[in-house]
């Protein structure tokens, strides 16, 4: 038996890795959330929009869900999920929230003038400091927020191809 037993942990590592790469929900390039189950952290940002307030933690407390959206002038992903951020909000009618991620405020406003503004508020987080304390790895990157303020999903990259359907939207659809 002895004599079997590097042969067998050799097939056990092997089972173990083929495993792990036939998970078919897998990304090996996604860094999961610490933040699922968690209420959102506390913030209050300037508005993009310059008739806008302040926007604080509470607007993400209204008792239905929200998404939050971190994007930036500056990155070709969002410019790549915009038409489906615009589906989002006019065709499903979800209450979208944008944040302007490390990037100049006249350059953000001219994006979303550009492509369209799928937001019902828009905040500026030059600094990233809430993209951090969100544990955001990169945008951009969407929460789906339930109205308690829980953040109970986070879709990672753009949301391009069957992302929209088969990730963001049932996820989205689960706290309403």
């Amino acid at each position: 038996m002895q004599r079997f037993l590097p042969l067998i942990i050799v097939l056990a590592l092997f089972a173990v890795f083929l495993r792990m790469m036939t998970l078919e929900d897998r990304n090996p390039n996604e860094i999961k959330s610490v933040m699922i189950g968690k209420a959102v952290p506390e913030f209050t940002l300037p508005g993009l929009m310059p008739a806008e307030t302040e926007i604080g933690h509470e607007a993400l407390k209204s008792g239905q869900p929200v998404l939050v959206n971190f994007f930036a002038s500056w990155c070709v992903p969002c410019r790549a999920e915009h038409e489906n951020l615009m589906k989002l909000a006019g065709e499903h009618g979800a209450t979208i929230i944008g944040v302007a991620y490390k990037d100049d405020p006249a350059k953000a406003r001219a994006f979303l003038e550009e492509l369209g503004n799928p937001y019902s508020r828009a905040a500026v987080d030059r600094d990233g400091r809430l993209a951090i304390d969100f544990g955001v790895t990169g945008v951009p990157e969407t929460f789906v927020i339930s109205g308690d303020g829980m953040i109970s999903y986070r879709h990672w990259g753009p949301i391009v191809g069957d992302g929209l359907e088969t990730k963001l939207l049932p996820a989205y659809e689960a706290v309403k």
